[in-house]
This record gives C-alpha cells, sequence and structure tokens, in this order.
C-alpha cells in the first residue's frame, strides 16, 4: 500500500513538474518507510538529498496533502534501503534515530537539564522537572510552570519530555504551542478529521503545552483540551503546561480547567537574578567555544537584564573581537557598552525621559517642575532624576537646572532614594524596567 501510495503521488507530481527534472529525479530516490496519524516517513540514501528535500519541505507537504485530501507531514530520514538480495525486513523493525524521534516530539536539541542553570529563582522548578521525569504521570500532574519572557518555562518542559523519551523511546511525546493547537483544531474542524485530530493527541504518554493562556477565550477549543487533558491524565500519562500566569489569573479560562490546572503543582518561575545570569552566560559561552572568564561574564550581567538579550549581548561582543584575540577580556566588554552608552544618548533625550515618567504615571510634565512635593508628584520626580543620571550620565547640577529645583542636593537625594528602592523592591524595578524599555534604553 505505502509503495504505491508514494509512486501515486510521484506520478502526479511529474506531470505537473515535468520541466523540472532535478527535484522529480531526487524525490524518486526517496522510499516510504512508515504512514502514521502524524504523517509520512521518508527515507533516503544520504544526507544531501534529506538536506535538499527538508528546504522544500512545506511546499511537498501541502502538493501531498491535496494528493491524500488530508493533512499529511513529512519526515525525512536518512536511512539506505536494503537491496533486493537481503530479505526484506517488516515496516514495525524500522528504528529512526533519536534525533529524529525528538524532531518527530516537537523538543529542540539545545533544550537539556545538564545545560540548565539553576540558582534560588528556579530551583523549586528545576526539582519538579526532573521529580517528573522520573516518575511521569505520578509526581505532579499535571506541572504547571508560570512567569515572564526567558525564565525558563520551555526549557524545563522540553527538558522532561526529553529524559522520558531517552529512557523510553517507544513513549508517545509531543510538545507544541498553545496556538499550534488551536490551529490544528481548527483544521481538523474544517477538513472532518478530528477523529484522527483526537487519536493523535489522547493517545499522548506525556503532553507539554506551551504558552496554556492562548487557549482561554476559545469554547470549542477548551472543551476539546479539556477532554484530551482527562483522557491523558487517567490513562496514567503526563501534562506539563507553561504559561506567563498562574491559572487563577487566566482571563476568560473555564472554571473547570482552572480546577484541573491547580490539581497538580503550579511552580512560580523568577526573572533571573545576577548570580543566575552569570551562570547562563557561562553555560552559553562553554557551548559555543568563547572564551569567556567568570568576571567578564559578571560585567555583562551586571548590564543586561534580559535573560533573551543575554546571548545575543555576548555573540556581539565576540564578533568584535574575531580573529583578533583568542577570547573576550574586560576591555572588549566595557569598550562595546560604552559605546551603546553613548548610542542611547545620541537616541535618547532629557524629554524623552520626562516624557515616558509622566506618561507612565499619569501626571502632567508641567508639574513635574512645578514647586508641590505630594507623594503623586514627589515620587516621580524623583524616578526623572535617577534615569537622567544613570541613564544619561547627567550631572546634579544640570538636572536641578532642568527640573527648577534650587538645589544639587535634592537631586542628589532623589536619586540615591531610587536606587536604593530598586534593590529593595522587586516589584518596583519591574515598573521602571517597564519604562526603561518604553524608552528602548534597555540592552
Amino acid at each position: 500500500m505505502l509503495p504505491s501510495l508514494w509512486n501515486g503521488f510521484l506520478n502526479s507530481f511529474a506531470k505537473v513538474n515535468g520541466e523540472a527534472p532535478v527535484i522529480v529525479s531526487i524525490l524518486k530516490q526517496l522510499y516510504p518507510i512508515e504512514l502514521t496519524e502524524g504523517g509520512l516517513v521518508l527515507g533516503c540514501g544520504n544526507n544531501g538529498v534529506k538536506i535538499y528535500v527538508e528546504k522544500r519541505i512545506k511546499e511537498l507537504e501541502g502538493l501531498l496533502s491535496l494528493h491524500l485530501k488530508s493533512k499529511t507531514l513529512i519526515t525525512i530520514v536518512v536511512q539506505p534501503k536494503k537491496q533486493k538480495s537481503e530479505s526484506p525486513a517488516p515496516l514495525l523493525t524500522f528504528q529512526p534515530s533519536m534525533d529524529d524521534v525528538f524532531t518527530k516530539a516537537g523538543l529542540h536539541a539545545k533544550y537539556r537539564f545538564e545545560n540548565f542553570a539553576v540558582s534560588s529563582t528556579n530551583n523549586v522548578a528545576f526539582a519538579a522537572a526532573q521529580a517528573v521525569s522520573k516518575n511521569i504521570g505520578t509526581s505532579y500532574n499535571p506541572l504547571f510552570l508560570y512567569g515572564g519572557v526567558g525564565v525558563g518555562k520551555t526549557h524545563l518542559a522540553q527538558s522532561v519530555a526529553r529524559v522520558a523519551l531517552e529512557k523510553n523511546p517507544n513513549h508517545k511525546v509531543y510538545f507544541c504551542p498553545g496556538d499550534r493547537f488551536t490551529n490544528e483544531l481548527i483544521e481538523s474542524f474544517q477538513d472532518k478529521s478530528t477523529v484522527r485530530f483526537r487519536k493523535k493527541y489522547r493517545n499522548l504518554n506525556i503532553l507539554a503545552i506551551d504558552d496554556i493562556q492562548f487557549i482561554a477565550g476559545k469554547q470549542a477549543v477548551q472543551e476539546e483540551f479539556f477532554h484530551t487533558f482527562n483522557t491523558i491524565v487517567s490513562s496514567g500519562g503526563q501534562v506539563i503546561l507553561t504559561s506567563d500566569r498562574p491559572p487563577h489569573e487566566i482571563k476568560n479560562l473555564e472554571d473547570r480547567l482552572r480546577s484541573r490546572f491547580s490539581g497538580g503543582l503550579i511552580v512560580d518561575i523568577q526573572s533571573p537574578d545576577f548570580e543566575l545570569r552569570t551562570a547562563i552566560l557561562l553555560i552559553k559561552a562553554r557551548e559555543k567555544e568563547i572564551e569567556l572568564s567568570i568576571d567578564a561574564a559578571k560585567v555583562i550581567a551586571e548590564q543586561v537584564s534580559d535573560t533573551r538579550a543575554l546571548e545575543g549581548t555576548l555573540l556581539s561582543i565576540y564578533a568584535k573581537t574575531l580573529g583578533k584575540k583568542e577570547g573576550i577580556d574586560l576591555e572588549d566588554i566595557e569598550g562595546f557598552f560604552q559605546h551603546t552608552d553613548e548610542r542611547k544618548k545620541q537616541k535618547i533625550s532629557p524629554h524623552d525621559i520626562i516624557k515616558a515618567v509622566c506618561s507612565y504615571y499619569n501626571v502632567k510634565q508641567s508639574q513635574i517642575k512645578s514647586p508641590e512635593r505630594t507623594e503623586n508628584l514627589s515620587f516621580p520626580r524623583q524616578i526623572i532624576m535617577f534615569l537622567l543620571r544613570r541613564e544619561l550620565g547627567l550631572k546634579y547640577e544640570e538636572i536641578a537646572h532642568m527640573l527648577k529645583k534650587k538645589d544639587h542636593t535634592t537631586v542628589l537625594h532623589g536619586s540615591d532614594k531610587i536606587g536604593a528602592l530598586l534593590i529593595k523592591n522587586p516589584s518596583f524595578k519591574e515598573e521602571v524596567d517597564r519604562i526603561i524599555k518604553s524608552l528602548s534604553l534597555s540592552t
């Protein structure tokens, strides 16, 4: 059945693409191995064929789906076809490589427990994820991880799935974003293939949904996920969910789902502290074979608070030293940030900072420069003093003149007060960070 299915598609493809003999001849080097509910697995004799075909995989999937009249994904594996003289092996004996297994499950090679940096901000989540990976379906079900962007939710969820597959490659594991679950369900409605959709999801041993908050407010999607969740858990499977907020804060989420999500372990992953950012930098440098000392990593970690910007900053500094020296030293880092600061000063004016702070705290710019000293004015005024000093490097006397203050000591006091508050109060730091990001001042 499989050979005739594939040959039928090839004949159809050749008729339409007869003027492109190269791709036709290359497609003829592929042969079908397995047809599952997820798609068609094709084998080829070498990596060159695989790379060539994968560049056109979307086009081929579209044509094959039209030919079969149902959405069909294609997976290419390198496995030389056995000669006719050899005894033909049954299809069920096909053993894909572990990389193929991970890819089919939606996992990325870079997400592993071994390269996850642990600190006080995420150690509970790390321990919980490891416990789940050792006891699928029994430790915490579901495991619900939430936190801001770049704190490691996806990394941990995929690490659990990877360990489970390493222990048992026959496990049915799937990791997908919440919007993909939604889109696949909608497509199944359109194609009248909901039975295949349910077979794909409800028979899983592990289902990990990234950004589950995206299903909120979508009645049909929530209905389907509720039954999917129940089926997996009741059969001993594991559900892992990530979100940017805890279940009780997800708006328009059905109460029965909120109850299910709260029935397992809910873990808050905080933004990485200075120590964790330093550790992340050292791990990234080691992965990319960049020579970076701990002292150099600390300087970068002090300047860059956004986790996802750490790797980009590291690579930007390394690019400037490439071919000139072995690794990155403190001089390179100081030069990089000095240049960045100069660019900031050129782009951002004192008026921009005053406007941004006033807008955030809903006060008029004229009031900031008035002699009024009420709390709702003095506090934003002190934040402006702090930002003008730290981000633009203005002198205290300049800031005092700009804000119509008689004495620069007022500016000194206000700036110091905000600096101390940033260290003590994480919530306030988030407020200031949002103002800074609105000005594109963050590195």
